[in-house]
C-alpha cells in the first residue's frame, strides 16, 4: 500500500472498534465497516484513534484490529493511531503495522507537555523512535490532550521533521489557525502538508473553505462528510451548507464528551454497519432517554436527508 503523503485529501473516517456485548472484538463488523467506507467514497481510514477505544486494547488486539482493517482496505490508505505512554510501545506497534501495509501513523501529544520546546522535542524523539521513513500525522486536539500547539510550534515541527505529512486539526476555535498555516504556505514560509479536520466535523463546512483538505474524524454519517468535501470542491457552496445545516443538530449531540461514542455506535448499528453498539468497559452506555432523543433527531434529519429516513419507523 502506498505511503501517506502531504497531498492526502477527502475523508478519512475514524473507525470505531466493534465489540460484542461481552467485550470481544467483532471481526465480522470490521469487514462490514470497511466495505461501508468503500461504498461511501472515503479516501482513507484511520484506526485506533481516540474514539477507536485503542486505550482499552491489548497490544496483540491492537495489532489484530489494525491488520484486519489494512487487509480489507484494498487501495484505501490506512492511518494507525500509535500514541502510547512510552516510545518503546509506540515503536513496536508502528513497525508492526507498517510491515503489514499501513500508510502512516498518527501521534497525539501526552498531556504533560506545556511549552513549545517540550512539544517540538517530544515529536523529535517520537520520530527518532519510529524512524524518519514513517509518515506521521500530527494530532492537534487541545480539548482532549490539554496541549496547546500554536501556529509557530506546528511550523517548527513541519520544518524540522519531513516525515510529518498531515495535521489532524482539532483546535477549537481553530479556523484562524487553518488560515494562518495556509498563508505561511502561500508565502513560501511553510512546505505544504495535508490538513484534515476532526471534532466530529462540527466546523467542516467552513474549515474546507479556509483551506483544509477534508476530514479525519468520526460521525455516524461519514457519507455526509464526503458530500460536504465534494460539494465544496465543486464550488457548490450553498448546497454544502444546506446539507451541513441539516445534520448539525445530530453532529452537536454526538459531539458530547462521554456519550458521543455511544451515540455513534448506536446509529452505525441502526445503519447495519455494526452488529452491536457495545463499548468495551469502562464505558458510558446510552440511557433510554438518550436513545429516544437520538431517534427524534434522526426523524427530523430524515425530512432533509433520505439516508436517515431508512432508520425511521
Amino acid at each position: 500500500m502506498p505511503l501517506l503523503t502531504s497531498d492526502a485529501k477527502g475523508v478519512y473516517p475514524i473507525a470505531p472498534t466493534p465489540f460484542f456485548d461481552d467485550g470481544r472484538i467483532d471481526t465480522a463488523s470490521i469487514d462490514r465497516m470497511m466495505d461501508f467506507y468503500h461504498s461511501i467514497g472515503a479516501t482513507g481510514v484511520t484506526v485506533l484513534g481516540q474514539l477507536g477505544e485503542a486505550q482499552k486494547l491489548e497490544h496483540t488486539e491492537s495489532l489484530e484490529v489494525a491488520s484486519q482493517v489494512i487487509g480489507r482496505a484494498d487501495k484505501l490508505p490506512v492511518i494507525v493511531g500509535v500514541s502510547a505512554p512510552g516510545f518503546a510501545a509506540m515503536r513496536a506497534l508502528t513497525h508492526e503495522v507498517m510491515a503489514r501495509g499501513a500508510a502512516g501513523v498518527m501521534i497525539a501529544p501526552p498531556n504533560t507537555l506545556r511549552t513549545d520546546d517540550q512539544i517540538v522535542n517530544y515529536y523529535r524523539q517520537a520520530v527518532e523512535a519510529i524512524g524518519a521513513d514513517v509518515p506521521f500525522v500530527l494530532q492537534d486536539y487541545p480539548l482532549t490532550f490539554s496541549v496547546q500547539m500554536s501556529v509557530g510550534v506546528i511550523k517548527r515541527i513541519v520544518d524540522e521533521l519531513p516525515s510529518c505529512v498531515m495535521l489532524k486539526h482539532e483546535d477549537w476555535p481553530g479556523l484562524e489557525k487553518i488560515s494562518s498555516l495556509r498563508a505561511l504556505e502561500k508565502e513560501g514560509k511553510l512546505r505544504h502538508i495535508s490538513i484534515l479536520c476532526g471534532n466530529n466535523g462540527l466546523f467542516l463546512d467552513y474549515e474546507v473553505e479556509r483551506g483544509a483538505d477534508g476530514a479525519n474524524t468520526g460521525y455516524a454519517f461519514p457519507d455526509m462528510l464526503v458530500d460536504i468535501v465534494r460539494l465544496n470542491a465543486q464550488g457548490d457552496r450553498e448546497a454544502a451548507h444546506d446539507l451541513f445545516d441539516a445534520h448539525l443538530p445530530l453532529l452537536r449531540y454526538e459531539q458530547q464528551p462521554g456519550v458521543g461514542l455511544a451515540v455513534r455506535k448506536y446509529i452505525l448499528m441502526r445503519r447495519g454497519v455494526l452488529s452491536s453498539a457495545a463499548q468495551r468497559k469502562p464505558a458510558a452506555p446510552m440511557s433510554a432517554v438518550a436513545r429516544t432523543e437520538v431517534d427524534h433527531l434522526l426523524a427530523r434529519l430524515a425530512k432533509k436527508d433520505p439516508r436517515a429516513g431508512k432508520l425511521v419507523g
